[in-house]
Parts: C-alpha cells; structure tokens; sequence
C-alpha cells in the first residue's frame, strides 16, 4: 500500500528540490504558463531533458524557499527573482545557451479554440469565403454584424471582420461562431517573462539581439556622447578626435586671413596656389577650404590626351 505524503512533507521535499535548483544553476528564465496543459507541459520537459529542469509551483511557496536560501546562503542575488512571481508563472533552470533554450519552449505552443470568459491574446480576425454552413445560419452571422450572401446553397462571409480585438473578453456568440467555422484563434505555451543570471535580471528580447545589433547600439551610443560632449565642450575620448580638427580648422582659417605663418598652414596655401595655377582654372572649385585636408574637385571638360593638374580627383596628391 502506497503512503500518501502529507503537505508538511510535500513543502519540505518542495524546498529541497528548489533550493537544490537555486545551488547547482545561475541561469533561470521566467515564464508564463496560462493555459497551458498538463500534457503540454510534459512535452516541454521531455524537449528540455538534459540541461535544463522546469520548476512550477504556487508563488507563495516559491518566494519564501527563495528567502529562506538567501537567509542561509548569504547570497542575496537571489531576492531578485521575488518580484517576477507574480501570476501564473514556472522556473526554468538552465546551463544551455539561454537563446535556445526560449526557442526550444517557443516550439511546444499548440492551438486551442476561443472559450467564452477568455481575454483574447492576439486580434481574432474572420477571412471572406465559403463558411459551408447552411442558409437557417444567416441570423446567426447578422447578430455579429457579419456580411454574408448565399452562395450555391451556403453562407459566404464578404470581406474580412475583426471578430476579437486583443485584450477583450471572448464573448458565447463569437466562441459559437468561431467553432462553428472550425476556426482555433489562439496558441498557448511557455511564454519566457524575465531571465535570471547571476544576480542579474533583464528582458528576454535581449537574447534575439545579435552581435550586428549590439555593435550598431554602441555605435549609436558613441555617437550620442560625443554629439553632446562637442555641443557642452567637455572634452571625451570620443569627442577630442573633432576638437582637435575643429580648433586646427580655426587656426589655419585664421593664419589665412591674417597672412600669420605655420608649417600646416604654409602647406594649405601652398595647395591654394596650385589650385589658382591650375590649367583650368575656370573649372577648378574649392568647396571646402579650412580642414586639415582640403577638398577640390576638378570638373575638366578636356578629351583625355589633354594634361591635369595636380589638382585633379585623378592624382589626389594631397
């Protein structure tokens, strides 16, 4: 005869288990588990077997064997994943790649039909065409305001209707409706809310992020600091590469102007004067003058046996 464990020995072998999970693993996603089936949940913990252990449990329990382990660890790092208990939710241990692992649960969503009571996760939208059922089901279709005709003996629906907006109740007609037309709206699975590791707590959108992504972001972030470090003069790393040219463009535009003479201005008037030498000078135009390299474009409009000057985009000596 098979002895029954009573709730004071379930809640003890339930603290053990996680405080066990909490010591060997670093990792831990959060996730969602509304509606979803107790068979569901045996195919994800079949798919997962190996290196990762799913953990699910009332929130309660959790959160005070998480206090408990922190108290007797010392390892406060865990009182980070308290406030992500908050509703239907289950632990995923894991020591995979923590990207895959979100993919792998992704892969185990099955469809379920629209009950009445249900908060519509997704817009449930209703295709135009032949819907098979027969004319007595016209009224039916006129109460939700859906355009139907006759069509060879059956009702076809018109144009496409907005049956269910996202985030409103699924209402006895439209759950009728919708499994009259055989129609399985929504999809239900593990939904990954939060990722724990080592202590720290982030989005799971941050593991769809790739390198190209990360490298783009920094970038964009570079560019910010040193956008604002130029407007307020505080010099930075990243802005002291453009003072440096800023205050040298004003130097030689002043040493220009006032006829004053340095080597790196000598060498901006000595490419001024070639320019004013040039064969063509008619077609010769400066368009950007104080910069430690100054651009000119040479338009020719000379057959190629015809000599150009140095001044030419085909030396680009300078």
């Amino acid at each position: 005869m098979v002895v029954k464990a009573s709730k004071a020995e379930k809640k003890i072998a339930y603290d053990a288990k996680l405080c066990q999970l909490l010591e060997e693993y670093t990792q831990i996603l959060v996730a969602a588990a509304d509606n979803v089936g107790s068979n569901q949940l045996q195919n994800i913990r079949r798919g997962l077997r190996g290196d990762s252990v799913v953990l699910m449990g009332k929130n309660t329990m959790m959160k005070r064997t998480i206090r408990m382990h922190a108290e007797k660890t010392g390892n406060t790092a865990f009182l980070n994943l308290i406030p992500l208990l908050q509703g239907n939710v289950g632990l995923i241990f894991t020591k995979g790649d923590l990207k895959e692992v979100k993919e792998e649960v992704a892969k185990y969503k099955v469809g379920a039909p629209a009950r009445v009571g249900l908060v519509a996760p997704i817009d449930v939208v209703v295709p135009p065409g032949n819907t098979g059922l027969d004319p007595s089901q016209t009224s039916f279709f006129q109460v939700l305001n859906i355009p139907t005709k006759i069509n060879k003996g059956t009702v076809e629906i018109i144009t496409p209707v907005e049956l269910i907006r996202k985030g409103d109740k699924v209402g006895s007609s439209e759950a009728a409706l919708l499994a009259k037309l055989g129609i399985r709206p929504f999809s239900y699975g593990l939904v990954v809310q939060s990722v724990y590791e080592n202590g720290s707590v982030y989005s799971p959108e941050v593991l769809d992020l790739s390198e190209d992504d990360l490298v783009e972001k920094f970038a964009s972030s570079v560019s910010m600091v040193t956008a604002l470090a130029l407007a307020i003069s505080y010099p930075t790393l990243a802005a002291a590469p453009h003072m440096f040219v800023n205050a040298y463009k004003n130097v030689v535009a002043v040493a220009l102007a006032t006829e004053y003479s340095f080597p790196q201005a000598d060498k901006v008037k000595e490419y001024l004067a070639v320019c004013i030498s040039c064969t063509f000078p008619s077609d010769c135009i400066v368009l950007y003058i104080f910069t430690k390299s100054i651009i000119i474009y040479h338009r020719m409009n000379a057959g190629p046996k015809q000599v150009c000057c140095c001044c030419c985009p085909g030396c680009w000596r300078w």
